[in-house]
């Protein structure tokens, strides 16, 4: 997995969470909605980059 990708793909799922736990606490639907979206985008290039590692070897 490339160091770019990956650092993106961790930043994606920490800040995704981290949004989606505080509209939870405020009571912020949305906010929650969004913070699981950027969660899910991080989880999905980490997939990506992880099946593309195991194709090379």
């Amino acid at each position: 997995m490339s160091a770019g990708e990956k650092a993106k793909a961790k930043t994606e799922q920490a800040e995704g969470k981290a949004k989606q736990t505080l509209g939870r606490a405020l009571g912020n639907e949305r906010m929650a909605a969004e913070g699981q979206a950027e969660k899910s985008t991080g989880d999905a290039r980490e997939a990506k980059e992880k099946t593309k590692d195991a194709f090379k070897h």
